[in-house]
């Protein structure tokens, strides 16, 4: 009986001692309520940044808030300027990821084809890091096509109807003032930028058409383009640079022909960004025209960007308005991918605040409007 009682006391000690081991972690659950592995480990980065151009001054306001956020995030990087050249744009892509880049954040330089982007996707695919492709549209397909990859842009279409609707608006309230000719109509000049670029197609496509609707509505007849020999409808930049120069180059050119004297003059310029909408004022401002001075006619001017030194002609009354693409916006919009990145996080982790397209990994970026205080 005492050989019994002992062992009976042997196991109790045995089982104490066990219920006094360390306990066995808990499972974490996922999003479904499964089991799922711990944490991913971050790494260690060295971003590779290549931008189209950086004479572009809207992507000269994203690069700057883009290092400085990345400063900020003591993240190693480095600065590309493809010059607006696709052949040396990859192979500065090729080059960075051989010395040792380990994520790439894109500005493509042709939009034309999906060529481009495809080839700057399959260099990243075959080195396994992940690519971010940013503000020129890439086909969604090649977004797809690798789960590392992202793009952060706008809704291309959105800044022509916000344009189109702001300058329909704007000459509805005025518009005998505005038809310098006297004419019943409004003769205009758009300058588009870039060929087989989605933002400069649907910006000119829409600017004009969602103006004349409000025209229309109001009663007034459509916008005229100021050339009836031009089918297009449009000046395009022949470098495709979108910049100020090619916009004076055309106005000083325009302006010898078509003026006040002549009952010709263009009453309405439409420009796909504010670089090219300066460049028009100021071919204007050499001629008298737009000068802020409250006294010199005023040809209503809309770009797009926003930039500070369009804002600052909107305020003098050299420039009628311009649609806002949010440079900060886009930059910390990144950083939030980037951010993924570093701590070892799903790419499209905690963008749910954000515009994301259905099936695919591409956030949108919201436009507005920019006009006088």
């Amino acid at each position: 009986m005492k050989k019994i009682l002992s062992l009976v006391l042997v196991l109790v000690m045995v089982l104490a001692l066990a219920a006094c081991g360390t306990p066995a972690a808990p499972a974490k659950p996922g999003g479904d309520g499964k089991e799922t592995d711990a944490p991913k480990a971050g790494v260690e980065l060295n971003v590779g940044v290549f931008y189209y151009h950086y004479a572009d001054a809207y992507i000269s306001t994203v690069r700057d808030n883009m290092d400085k956020q990345l400063n900020e995030a003591k993240i190693k990087f480095t600065n590309f300027d493809g010059n607006n050249n696709q052949a040396t744009q990859l192979d500065q892509i090729n080059t960075a990821i051989t010395n040792g880049v380990n994520l790439l954040i894109v500005n493509i330089v042709e939009t034309g084809s999906p060529d481009s982007a495809q080839a700057a996707s399959k260099a990243a695919e075959t080195a396994g890091i992940p690519i971010i492709f940013f503000n020129r549209e890439v086909d969604s397909e090649i977004v797809k096509a690798y789960a590392k990859s992202a793009f952060v842009g706008t809704d291309a279409a959105e800044a022509g109807h916000l344009q189109g609707k702001l300058i329909g608006d704007t000459l509805v309230k005025d518009f005998d003032k505005y038809d310098l000719n006297k004419d019943g109509k409004i003769s205009y000049v758009m300058f588009k930028g870039q060929e087989g670029n989605p933002e400069a197609d649907f910006r000119t496509k829409y600017g004009v058409e969602d103006a004349d609707a409000v025209l229309k509505e109001a009663g007034k007849p459509a916008l005229e383009f100021y050339d009836s020999a031009n089918s297009s409808k449009y000046l395009v930049d022949p470098d495709g640079a979108w910049s100020a120069k090619a916009a004076t180059d055309y106005m000083n050119t325009i302006l010898a022909s078509y003026s006040e004297a002549n009952k010709n003059m263009i009453e309405l310029i439409i420009a796909n960004n504010d670089n090219m909408a300066e460049g028009a004022v100021a071919a204007l401002n050499v001629v008298g025209y737009n000068l802020g001075d409250g006294k010199s006619v005023t040809i209503p001017v809309f770009g797009v960007d926003a930039l500070d030194t369009a804002k600052q002609k909107i305020e003098e009354g050299k420039m009628a308005g311009t649609i806002m693409q949010d440079a900060v916006g886009m930059a910390t919009t990144i950083m939030t991918l980037v951010k993924n990145v570093a701590e070892g996080a799903d790419l499209m982790a905690n963008t749910d605040k954000f515009v994301v397209d259905k099936d695919v990994f591409k956030i949108r970026v919201p436009y507005g409007v920019y006009t006088a205080k």
